[in-house]
This record gives C-alpha cells, sequence and structure tokens, in this order.
C-alpha cells in the first residue's frame, strides 16, 4: 500500500523505533477509517499523494507537504467548524514526538490551516496541495456525484434544509474566486470542468 510506504519512509527520516511507527500508522489509519466518514477517508488521501507526486520536482519541501497530507483531516467532525485547528494542533503533537523541525512544523501548520478557505497562498507548496485537495471538484461528472454524495453522508446529522443551506454558501464561496486552483498546473487541469460541477450540483440544490 503506497499509502502506508510513503508514511512509513517519512517517519523513517525522524525516528528508528519502528513500534512507534507502526503505532502512528495504525492511529492514521484509525481516524480516516472511523465509519462515519465516507470521503474525507484513506482514498481521499492516497489520491492526494498521487496527485502531488505528478509535481514532485516543483515542491520545494516535500517532507513538511506529506506531513501535511497525513494530518490535514486527521480531526473531522461534522457537527464542528474548527476541526483544521484541532487537526494542525494535533499534528504539531505529533511532530514533536519524533523531533521534527520547528520550521517543517511551521509550514505544516501552516498548510493545514490553508484548507479552510483553499485561498492563494505565498508559499506555492500550499498552493500545490490545497490545489491537490481540491482537485475532486474537476473530476468527471459521476465520480464528482459520488464525491457529494458522500459528503452528504459524512453531514447526515442535519436535515435538508440546514444541509442545503450550508452547502450552497461552499459552492457560491469556490464559483465566486477568480481561480479555484491557484497553481497552473492544476488550473489547466481542472478549472472549466470544477466550474460545471459546482454549478449543475448547485443547480440540483435549488430543485
Amino acid at each position: 500500500m503506497i499509502l502506508k510506504e510513503t508514511f512509513v519512509g517519512l517517519l523513517k527520516n525522524y525516528t528508528k523505533d519502528e513500534q512507534l511507527i507502526a503505532s502512528l500508522w495504525r492511529e492514521v489509519e484509525a481516524y480516516y477509517g472511523d465509519p462515519l466518514r465516507h470521503y474525507h477517508t484513506l482514498d481521499h488521501l492516497e489520491n492526494l499523494l498521487l496527485e502531488l507526486t505528478a509535481v514532485k520536482e516543483k515542491i520545494k519541501n516535500w517532507e513538511a507537504l506529506l506531513f501535511t497530507l497525513y494530518y490535514h483531516d486527521i480531526i473531522y467532525d461534522a457537527s464542528k467548524q474548527n476541526n483544521e485547528d484541532e487537526s494542525a494542533h494535533f499534528a504539531v503533537k505529533r511532530m514533536k514526538e519524533i523531533a521534527v523541525s520547528e520550521a517543517i512544523i511551521l509550514t505544516c501548520t501552516e498548510q493545514i490551516l490553508a484548507t479552510k478557505s483553499h485561498l492563494i497562498s505565498t508559499n506555492q507548496d500550499t498552493n500545490y496541495f490545497t490545489d491537490a485537495d481540491l482537485s475532486i471538484l474537476g473530476q468527471p461528472w459521476e465520480k464528482y456525484a459520488k464525491y457529494y454524495t458522500n459528503i452528504r453522508l459524512e453531514y447526515q446529522i442535519y436535515p435538508d434544509v440546514q444541509y442545503h443551506s450550508g452547502r450552497k454558501k461552499a459552492l457560491t464561496h469556490f464559483l465566486s474566486m477568480d481561480r479555484i486552483f491557484k497553481t497552473d498546473y492544476f488550473y489547466n487541469r481542472f478549472e472549466v470542468r470544477a466550474k460545471e460541477n459546482l454549478k449543475r450540483e448547485m443547480e440540483l440544490l435549488q430543485d
């Protein structure tokens, strides 16, 4: 499993304690494998890894980006508004346990918090990460439809009226952007279809 191999390889740069590495991987598996999750799962992480590996030569701090990848959605509770903050806090705690540098910890924290709004960053690595995080928006309609269906399942505690209101706000946020994707690589691949998909979902919510 490439996701596990990459995680183990990353942590081996910081600790030789194989039991600790195995424990931290099981923790990641447990959080992303929560049965209440339907989109923010290990499959999401694997897709991110594949998308980012394709632009690895453009990334300045690959290790920081990998820590961001594994921990950016480690905390995900549909009833809470502070998931990114909690995920960043969790990531910092784990990175300190294995003596990751303060520079990487700071970068990782900033990148996780950037997924709150997906606005353009002065750090191009962050832009690549948030673009990859949104790459689902530019997939063929069938895949996009599965994505928004899974998002709805994660928010099933809310009635349609309440959910639709919040979802429309999220869609409007992205549709109001001049560019959803901040890097040319992701913009050229996904921008047009992403806006088509978002508009189509918005129309469905109006029905």
